[in-house]
């Protein structure tokens, strides 16, 4: 044992053997614990987190059969069954040496010690422990990691309209950067399928894809989820867990709904993404992360920013890129492309024949304004499969909820306001030049001048 490695408890009711081991062992290790009274292992075990228990067989009760060590084995196993003990015995025998290890000691030590081989054996004890730490937190990452979530091959991005195709090729030019991604969207647009498609071309594609959707995350919880957690750091931690941040650590991490985040957490999170670091509540460890990062939110985002809702240097830390994905209301015979698809789906689903649309159910669907966007109109293809009649659905097979009248007042007012500001933003990107801001826009020059008109 050359190096200052690993954490050694040392139990045995002899203060001579005790004060010797701690003698030999202190200089080699880095923290060592003894005691005489078995009964506190619970405590030291607790207290020092030892990679290694150097375990004497023989108290009080007899100092020869030693069954009494082979109980407090089987105790501390029980607690931990990954735990390394050595057994310690000045009465050994092959038999003894059996039983050890077939009841779960990973060595047997006889007393009086050869020094170096006693060394030699708690280096390889202190080596299995940390190995099998490295690998509960690798299945920990991975339970994390594949618990709702798990991207390895591109999803399906169905979309002929200009404007998809062009948020389609920033997603390719994008993907194989390490970017920090902001994406933008209304509800149910599909911000988590652009996610994945972004992890899935990226160079981390067969790393952990982890998401959190910060929307459903209690603030109470905030920190246990993103940062993880040791045991007993609350009352109901009875064994440490890895957070999202750190299961997803040489993966992709996708945080959705980030607007809705508390100005406190927000602040917790920019200091883990500037350190780069992250420590589980309930400990003083610090451990690196190296994730790609990737954010989404249905916010108005600059606007809470300037409500002071939103950190402003948060927001440059997320946003090295930002993709807007379109409501599905602009984007056309998108909406055709989309239900068919989703009809075939189902049908398939439901083991139904394939359904094809008539002409009134296109122009029903093609007037829609989609308030739930791509989402909504999911469940309305499964509706309609399950529902209809026949191998042609028409605009009565589609149960959609129409909005009040003064929602629709609002949601007009709102587009004309978008609308506006995208006309500003696509003529002030391009210098005044009414044909490239038609094609920032996705729609035609003389297009662009009628509502420039207007």
């Amino acid at each position: 044992m050359d190096e200052r490695k690993g954490k050694v408890l040392v139990i045995d009711d002899n203060e001579d053997i005790l004060f010797a081991l701690n003698l030999l062992l202190k200089p080699h290790v880095e923290d060592i614990r003894v005691t005489t009274r078995p009964e506190q292992i619970d405590k030291f075990l607790d207290m020092a987190e030892p990679d290694v228990v150097l375990l004497d067989m023989n108290f009080k009760r007899d100092t020869i059969s030693g069954e009494e060590g082979f109980e407090w084995l089987e105790h501390i196993l029980h607690r931990d069954p990954q735990a390394v003990v050595i057994l310690m015995t000045a009465y050994a025998d092959a038999d003894k040496a059996v039983r050890a290890l077939k009841s779960g000691a990973t060595d047997f030590v006889t007393k009086p010690w050869d020094n170096a081989k006693l060394l030699a054996t708690l280096s390889a004890g202190i080596k299995l422990s940390q190995e099998r730490h490295r690998s509960r937190l690798l299945e920990q990452r991975m339970e994390v990691a594949a618990s709702p979530f798990g991207a390895t091959a591109a999803p399906t991005i169905i979309g002929e309209s200009p404007v998809m195709q062009r948020l389609l090729r920033t997603v390719e030019q994008v993907a194989p950067t390490d970017a920090n991604v902001l994406i933008l969207g209304e509800n149910g647009t599909g911000k988590d399928v652009i996610a994945r498609r972004l992890c899935a071309l990226s160079a981390r594609a067969a790393k952990p894809f982890v998401s959190i959707d910060l929307g459903s995350v209690p603030e109470q919880l905030f920190e246990s989820e993103l940062f993880g957690y040791e045991k007993g750091a609350f009352t109901d931690a009875r064994k440490p867990k890895a957070g999202r941040m750190e299961a997803a650590s040489s993966g992709t991490l996708f945080l959705d709904e980030i607007g809705n985040l508390t100005l406190p957490l927000q602040a917790k999170l920019l200091a883990a993404l500037e350190r780069r670091e992250i420590s589980r509540l309930g400990s003083t460890q610090l451990t690196p992360i190296d994730v790609r990062l990737i954010c989404a939110t249905n916010a108005d985002i600059r606007g809470e920013v300037n409500e002071g809702r939103f950190r402003q240097d948060l927001l440059y830390r997320i946003n090295t890129i930002e993709i807007t994905i379109p409501p599905l209301r602009e984007r056309g015979e998108d909406i055709i492309l989309l239900a068919e698809h989703f009809l075939a789906l189902y049908a398939r689903k439901y083991g139904k024949p394939k359904q094809t649309l008539n002409r009134d159910a296109r122009q029903r669907l093609l007037k829609h304004t989609w308030p739930g966007n791509v989402r909504e109109l999911m469940h309305a293809a499964e509706r309609a499969v399950l529902l209809g009649k026949g191998t042609t659905l028409c605009a009565q097979d589609f149960v959609l909820e129409e909005p009040s009248r003064r929602n629709q007042q609002m949601q007009t007012l709102n587009l004309e306001r978008l609308e506006q500001e995208a006309i500003s933003r696509a003529m002030q990107i391009a210098g005044g030049n009414v044909t490239h801001a038609a094609e920032l826009l996705g729609i035609t020059r003389f297009a662009l001048y009628r509502k420039l008109s207007k």
